[in-house]
């Protein structure tokens, strides 16, 4: 049993070890109570893109079909049978090779008789002129008279005619049996004979017997709605360039893209009444002959030059619950500065910018999500190497609570 004096000591004693505990607890939380908050004060890391200015060409998709650099009908020129096709149906062909015979006979006889009625007049002709000749000195002399001088000049220059008359007709025998070979006008692909052998062909018949298309290059005919035309003019108005690139990409029927470009040759000064387009006209390589005349295709062109815009990457602009466009900027001091922009439309990965930024500004494409106004960040180009490996250590061993960042 403790006596008074003694129990008066242990209390003391209990108090005092008590106080050194609390003072021990309060120490050990002070250089811990700041962590939280060094951690809140960290700036966010963010990818960012330079603001470009440029000219970019205003495209346009629109709709047309092929037709062949040029075509010719092969008609015969003159009356005959067919005696033999010379060209295999669809294959290439030279200008100037010949495709079908016509019957000759007939016209090696007209030519023969050509012949015959020129060597008659050549014969008349030198007995006109001899007697020409013969009265010249004797009219001369008075021993014929004036009058029959006359009349032998006057036979003589008759016979002249003849012989030019029957020139004329034996190089006409000498044409048509020419055209009993019926040749390509132009070089290109042939397509198939409307005609076979035996059949009977006139001179200036309406129907061709044979239709050649040059294919390489090709044209390619694009319809734009005078609408449209105009829609884009008062769009950009005086920024819209004239002297925009003419090239021209294509789209296939089946979707896939043609790997030639074209040049945009003319464009129609009227608008088609009955359709309220205006035709531009392409010209494209066809080397492989892929494109066929008639072929449906979607072309793509520039029309334009919008001057002075601004292109920044798509995923870099968002949109609010009124559908306006903003982006997130790197601002003074590195704080995020949230910027209303104006779009016009999109040139490939970008979106085409006509306010609201500046060339050589930073634009955030990365770590937008949660972003604040006023945020601190921490900015990097865009897909910039990032460290990755093991948490870093604190001093004292304590380093869990800022591992993670």
């Amino acid at each position: 049993m403790q006596r008074p004096h003694q129990r008066t000591k242990t209390a003391a004693g209990a108090a005092f070890l008590l106080l050194g505990l609390f003072l021990a607890g309060c120490g050990a939380k002070t250089p811990t109570s700041g962590a939280p908050g060094a951690a809140g004060a960290q700036a966010k890391r963010v990818g960012f893109v330079l603001v470009r200015q440029a000219d970019v060409p205003v495209e346009t998709e629109l709709p047309g079909r092929t037709s062949a650099y040029r075509t010719s009908d092969v008609r015969p020129q003159i009356t005959g049978l067919i005696r033999q096709r010379l060209f295999t149906e669809g294959a290439l062909v030279r200008a100037g090779q010949a495709l079908y015979e016509i019957d000759p006979q007939p016209y090696r006889a007209a030519f023969a008789e050509a012949s015959a009625n020129l060597m008659s007049a050549l014969a008349s002709q030198e007995a006109a002129r001899a007697v020409a000749d013969r009265y010249r000195p004797l009219a001369e002399m008075e021993a014929v008279s004036k009058q029959d001088y006359t009349n032998a000049l006057g036979l003589s220059r008759q016979a002249d005619a003849a012989v030019s008359q029957r020139r004329a007709q034996l190089e006409t025998a000498r044409i048509n049996l020419r055209y009993t070979s019926v040749p390509a006008p132009i070089s290109g692909r042939i397509g198939r004979s409307l005609v076979t052998d035996g059949g009977l062909v006139t001179a200036n018949q309406a129907s061709p017997i044979a239709q050649i298309n040059q294919l390489d290059p090709i044209y390619v005919d694009v319809q734009q709605s005078a609408a449209q035309m105009i829609a884009l003019r008062r769009t950009f108005g005086n920024k819209l360039d004239s002297g925009a690139s003419a090239d021209v990409r294509l789209k296939l029927e089946d979707g896939t893209d043609y790997g030639r470009a074209g040049k945009v040759k003319f464009a129609e000064t009227i608008v088609d009444e009955s359709t309220g387009t205006v035709t531009l006209r392409a010209e494209f390589p066809n080397p492989d002959g892929l494109l066929l005349p008639g072929m449906f295709t979607r072309a793509r062109l520039a029309q334009g030059i919008d001057k002075g815009v601004f292109l920044v990457p798509q995923v870099g602009v968002q949109r609010d619950s009124t559908g306006s466009p903003s982006v997130w900027i790197v601002g003074k001091d590195n704080k995020a500065e949230l910027r209303p922009v104006t779009t016009t439309r999109t040139h490939g990965t970008d979106w085409v910018i006509s306010a609201g930024v500046k060339a050589g500004e930073h634009v955030i494409v990365q770590g937008t999500n949660n972003l604040k106004a006023g945020q601190a960040l921490a900015p990097v180009p865009a897909d910039a190497a990032q460290y990755v490996g093991p948490p870093k250590a604190a001093a004292g061993g304590a380093g869990a609570p800022g591992a993670g960042r």
